[in-house]
C-alpha cells in the first residue's frame, strides 16, 4: 500500500482530498501514486537556474507513467556566493537544513516517493542524506554543468579565474583591462560552474552511487539531453514506487565503495571525503569511510582528469563517455552487483549503456593507460593531524608530493587573504589558516580565495596550505583541509607558531610539524578555548553539535547529553 494512501483514500480521509483539490488537483490526480519534487530553483544560484523546465519535464514523466507530482522549495545557497565573507559560515550546515527540510517535507505529506533537484555543493549532498533518512524510492536528479568561458591563462576560463586575475593583478602580472574583461566573458550561462568542484563532483558520485540515472550527472545545462533527462526521470521513479526499490537498496556500503573509487580516479573534490561520510551516516551503514578512502586511494588508478588538474572541463568529460565510461573502464575493480535507480543492477547499466558521442580519449582513460597508478585523493595523518588531514594531490604537481616549508599563523581566512595580497606571504610559506573547522568557524568555510591568490601572485608551486577549514574542488597547488581535531577543540594545529617547520609528504600519508612532543605539551597548557563565535540561532546551534571534519561534519545529537 502506498504511503499517500493512509490520507487520500477512504471516506474518513476527505479532508486531506479537499486541501489539495484546492490547488486544483482532481479525483483522478488523488487516486495516483505521489510523487514529491524537492525542488532547490531560485535565482541566487546559476547551477539551479534552470530547475523551473527540468521539473516540468520530470512533472511530465510522472504524469506519463500514472503518477501525481506534487513540487515544493527548497533552499540551496552558492557557494560561490558565499566565498570570502560571512555567509561561508552558513554553507556547510545548509546541508543539515537541507535534509531536515526534504525530511520534513516527505513524512508531512507522505509522499510515495521524491525526485530531487538540485545541483550544487551542499545541496546534493544534503538531499541525498534525506532520501537515506527516509528510505522511499528516490531519484536524484542535477540541472547540469555550465559551459566554460572565454580562454584565460590557458584554459576556458570560468568564476574562480577572476580570483586569480585578481591575485595576478596585485602582482602586476596582467593588467586592469585584462582583468575587468573577464566579468562579461567568464560564465557565458547557467549550470553548476564548469569545472570539477565540490558541485559537480558530488553530481557525478550521485551517479557513481546509482542515486542518478545514467549520464544524469553531466549532461550539460543547456542541452536538449538535460530535458530528455527529467522527463526520464519522472518515468523512472513510477517503477522505483511499484517495484518498492527504496533508497537503502541503492546506498549498501558496495555503492558506497564505488562512489569513493570513482572519486579518486576523477580526482574529485576532497569535500566528497566529509559528503559520503554523511551520507553513510544517515543511511547506519557500518562502513568507515576515511579508512576506505586511505585504502583504496593506494590502489586505485586516475583514469579521468578535468580542471582544476588540466584544462577539459566537465562537458568534456560528458562528451568523452563521462561517468558510465569511467565506471565501465573501472568495472573490474568496482562491485557491479549493486542496484541502481535504474531498477537494474550497475553491470546491466554498464552492459546497455548507449554513448552519445564516440570516445575522444582525453578525459577519460582506460585502466592499462591511467594519468597515475594512485588515487587524485588522500588522507593523511600524524601529529598535526591525528584524526587526519585530506589533499587532492591529483590536483597538483608532483613536485609538491613532498614539501617542507616554514609556518606562518592565521586565526582567520581574512587574516590570511590579506596577507597574501599584501605580499606577506612568501616561497617557501606553509599558510596555516585555523579556528574555521566545523565548531570553530562555525560552518568549515572553504580556503578557496586564499589558494587562488597564491597563484595569481605565483606562489603556488613554491608554497603550501594547511587549514581545519576545507577548500573549493576547484583549488589546486599543495593543501591540506579538514584536518582534525580542529583548533577550537584543542587540535595541534592551534598550537603551532611562526617559524615551525612543517613536512607534507604525499608518499608517507603524512602531516607533521617538527616540534618535540615536550613544546607541544608545555604549549597546550597555555592554549586557551575560545570562545564560540555565533550563541544563539542557527549557527549558534550548529557550532554546539557540529562533529569534526573527520566525521563528515554532520550533526553529532549525542553532544546533547553535555547540556
Amino acid at each position: 500500500m502506498e504511503r499517500s494512501s493512509k490520507i487520500l483514500q477512504g471516506l474518513g480521509n476527505q479532508y486531506y482530498r479537499a486541501t489539495l483539490k484546492s490547488m486544483g488537483f482532481t479525483t483522478d490526480d488523488l487516486k495516483r501514486p505521489v510523487i514529491g519534487i524537492a525542488n532547490a530553483w531560485s535565482e541566487c544560484v546559476p547551477g539551479h537556474y534552470n530547475l523551473r523546465q527540468v521539473a516540468q519535464r520530470v512533472k511530465d514523466g510522472i504524469y506519463r507513467a500514472g503518477g501525481t507530482p506534487i513540487e515544493f522549495g527548497v533552499i540551496g545557497g552558492c557557494d560561490g556566493m558565499g566565498q570570502g565573507h560571512d555567509g561561508m559560515h552558513f554553507i556547510m550546515p545548509s546541508r543539515e537544513l537541507i535534509a531536515n527540510s526534504v525530511e520534513s517535507m516527505a513524512q508531512i505529506n507522505l509522499f510515495d516517493g521524491l525526485v530531487l533537484l538540485g545541483s550544487c555543493d551542499k545541496i546534493v549532498p544534503g538531499m541525498i542524506m534525506a532520501a537515506a533518512r527516509l528510505d522511499i524510492p528516490c531519484i536524484f536528479l542535477p540541472g547540469g554543468p555550465m559551459e566554460g568561458g572565454v580562454v584565460f591563462d590557458g584554459r576556458e576560463s570560468d568564476q574562480t579565474s577572476s580570483i586569480e586575475a585578481y591575485g595576478m593583478l596585485s602582482a602586476g602580472r596582467i593588467t586592469e583591462e585584462e582583468y575587468v574583461s573577464l566579468e562579461d566573458t567568464a560564465c557565458p550561462g547557467c549550470g553548476s560552474c564548469s569545472y570539477l568542484g565540490t558541485a559537480n563532483t558530488m553530481c557525478a558520485l550521485a551517479e557513481a552511487l546509482g542515486m542518478t540515472l545514467p549520464d544524469g550527472g553531466t549532461a550539460p545545462a543547456t542541452s536538449a539531453a538535460r530535458m530528455m533527462k527529467a522527463e526520464e526521470t519522472g518515468i523512472k521513479i513510477m517503477e522505483l514506487v511499484e517495484k518498492n526499490i527504496t533508497a537503502r537498496k541503492v546506498l549498501t556500503e558496495g555503492a558506497i565503495r564505488n562512489a569513493i573509487k570513482v572519486c579518486l580516479a576523477m580526482s574529485g573534490s576532497t569535500n566528497a571525503v566529509m559528503h559520503l561520510t554523511a551520507i553513510a551516516h544517515e543511511a547506519e551503514l557500518g562502513i568507515k569511510v576515511l579508512d576506505e578512502f586511505d585504502s583504496l586511494s593506494r590502489t586505485t588508478p586516475q583514469l579521468a582528469k578535468m580542471n582544476p588538474s588540466c584544462k577539459y572541463n566537465v562537458i568534456d568529460f560528458y562528451k568523452d563517455g563521462g561517468v558510465p565510461r569511467l565506471m565501465e573502464n573501472l568495472s573490474s575493480l568496482l562491485e557491479t552487483d549493486v542496484m541502481t535507480v535504474t531498477a537494474h543492477t550497475l553491470a546491466e547499466n554498464i552492459a546497455e549503456h548507449k554513448y552519445t558521442y564516440p570516445a575522444t580519449g582525453l578525459v577519460n582513460h582506460t585502466l592499462d593507460d591511467p594519468f597515475g597508478y594512485s588515487g587524485g585523493v588522500a588522507v593523511l595523518r600524524g601529529n598535526l593531524a591525528p584524526d587526519t588531514g585530506i589533499t587532492k594531490p591529483g590536483a597538483f604537481d608532483k613536485s609538491l608530493h613532498h614539501f617542507e616549508g616554514e609556518a606562518i599563523c592565521f586565526n582567520s581566512e581574512e587574516e590570511a587573504e590579506e596577507a597574501i595580497l599584501a605580499g606577506k606571504v612568501r616561497e617557501g610559506h606553509v599558510v596555516v589558516i585555523r579556528y574555521e573547522g566545523p565548531k570553530g568557524g562555525p560552518g568549515m568555510r572553504e580556503m578557496f580565495k586564499a589558494m587562488k591568490y597564491l597563484y595569481g601572485r605565483g606562489l603556488a608551486l613554491t608554497t603550501a596550505l594547511i587549514t581545519d577549514g576545507r577548500f573549493s574542488g576547484t583549488n589546486n597547488g599543495c593543501f591540506v583541509g579538514h584536518i582534525s581535531p580542529e583548533a577550537a577543540e584543542g587540535g595541534t594545529i592551534a598550537l603551532i607558531e611562526d617559524g615551525d617547520r612543517i613536512v607534507i609528504d604525499i608518499e608517507s600519508r603524512s602531516l607533521n610539524v617538527l616540534v618535540s612532543d615536550e613544546v607541544l605539551a608545555e604549549r597546550r597548557k597555555n592554549w586557551v578555548r575560545p570562545e564560540p563565535k555565533f550563541k544563539k540561532g542557527w549557527l549558534g546551534l550548529y557550532c554546539r553539535l557540529a562533529a569534526s571534519g573527520a566525521q563528515g561534519g554532520i550533526m553529532d545529537l549525542s553532544k546533547l547529553d553535555n547540556f
